[in-house]
């Protein structure tokens, strides 16, 4: 239930919409919204959840369904038995008389998509099919990761200031324009993270509802809490109250990176260094960590210190260091050659530094390589995205092969119903 579904996928067309009401007075109110959307008034029927239930076991379930819980008597349990009969794809809309948030939040996190007290107004009816229609707007059906294989990206800043940030966003950015892979941004510094800024988008609170109730976390809510960029690119961040602590063990963070894997072909997370101390498992997943650092003494230290800790706890990962903001006009403080010399290794990137370019993409609101094509700083990015997209057609080519393992499962992926929903939910409470 409530997984994006298209009819491509089963043999028959599905109804649009159907509903089951307990009363008259619902049914009036339902009657002219439908006729609006152009759904048939004769789908509304009597009966409530009993009658859905009933109808729904030896019939195919629509697009849209509302139910009335209003003669239900345990609402929640009662949910389990629409599950069953249910076909996953549904987008389930709850109604009801009992006006308490708990219920609301269990309902939801359960796999409803809404719930609605009654008596309800004919624009609550309007803004919640509006949200309703939107489900099926997908970034990305989630089977096309059987045709290409996940790539997760974590770009990490060896200090404060080296411009990681800006390249995340440009990189996810260039992950859809250049290469063309549905891409979600994964902004993690949830105070201060500057993803949304750069792309001239409001944040939202995604990812503090996400950090906040990590139970309500699938692929529903990365369909409502992401915000789209563009056809390719959808982003996740956050500007918290920064007199507002997010005490998290990690667990959100990780399952948004499940259900991002499930939902788009290509992750790019902006990772604050300072996570990897608290939560190390978050790169558990990464195939590819781009180490931003600019030639100074203190970045030699720490990108020694990072290329250590990655050695150590996330063995699976191959490391780009992208030199940023490398000024061709002036001595730097430490050259090239004694940086590589200090880090033991070669850097992978260089990105010059252009004030004009980062000017023109902040007037703009756009990403240093959008407003940089044509330049060496758009050159330089689009030579790091060619090199993680090449990271993600080596897994395409080896899960072709059958050499590859194959992509974990998102949650809604692995749960064809809401019944199978709500022990997993638990299970991820538990831990």
């Amino acid at each position: 239930m409530n997984a994006p579904w298209s009819p491509s996928r089963t043999g028959t067309m599905r109804e649009p919409f159907t509903a089951f009401v307990c009363d008259d007075m619902t049914a009036d109110s339902l009657r002219p919204v439908a006729v609006e959307l152009g759904w048939a008034p004769d789908k509304i029927n009597k009966g409530g959840l009993r009658n859905a239930v009933q109808t729904l076991s030896v019939s195919a379930s629509p697009q849209i369904l509302f139910v009335d819980l209003s003669e239900s008597g345990d609402p929640l349990n009662d949910i389990n038995a629409l599950a069953e009969v249910c076909e996953p794809g549904t987008v389930v809309i709850a109604a009801g008389q009992v006006n308490d948030v708990r219920l609301f939040r269990d309902l939801v996190a359960s796999g409803i998509q809404d719930y609605l007290l009654k008596p309800f107004s004919p624009d609550q009816l309007r803004d919640a099919f509006a949200n309703a229609q939107a489900v099926f707007n997908a970034p990305r059906h989630a089977d096309a990761s059987v045709e290409r294989p996940h790539m997760m990206a974590a770009v990490i800043g060896a200090r404060g200031g080296a411009g990681a940030s800006t390249i995340a966003t440009s990189v996810a950015w260039m992950m859809g324009d250049r290469a063309g892979r549905s891409t979600a941004l994964l902004d993690l510094d949830v105070h201060f993270g500057t993803g949304a800024l750069a792309l001239d988008l409001e944040p939202g609170r995604g990812l503090t509802d996400a950090i906040e109730n990590p139970s309500r976390i699938d692929g529903l809510f990365i369909e409502r809490a992401m915000v789209k960029a563009n056809d390719k690119l959808a982003i996740l961040s956050a500007e918290a109250p920064i007199n507002q602590p997010m005490l998290t063990d990690g667990a959100a963070f990780y399952q948004l990176q499940e259900e991002m894997r499930s939902a788009f072909e290509t992750t790019v997370i902006d990772l604050p260094r300072a996570m990897l101390v608290q939560h190390p498992h978050l790169m558990q997943d990464v195939q590819t960590t781009v180490l931003v650092t600019e030639l100074t003494l203190a970045s030699a230290r720490d990108v020694i210190r990072i290329l250590s800790w990655l050695k150590s706890n996330a063995p699976q990962t191959s490391v780009l260091v992208v030199a940023n903001r490398v000024t061709s006009t002036g001595p730097s403080e430490i050259s090239r050659k004694d940086f590589e010399s200090s880090i033991e290794r070669k850097v992978d990137f260089i990105v010059a530094f252009d004030p004009k370019v980062a000017t023109q993409a902040a007037k703009l609101g756009k990403t240093v390589a959008e407003a940089g094509k044509g330049t060496k700083v758009g050159a330089a990015l689009g030579e790091i995205v060619d090199r993680l997209a090449a990271v993600g057609d080596e897994a395409a080519a080896k899960s072709a092969d059958g050499d590859a393992k194959p992509a974990k499962p998102s949650l809604l992926g692995k749960l064809g119903g809401l019944k199978s929903m709500l022990p997993k939910k638990s299970k991820a409470k538990a831990d």
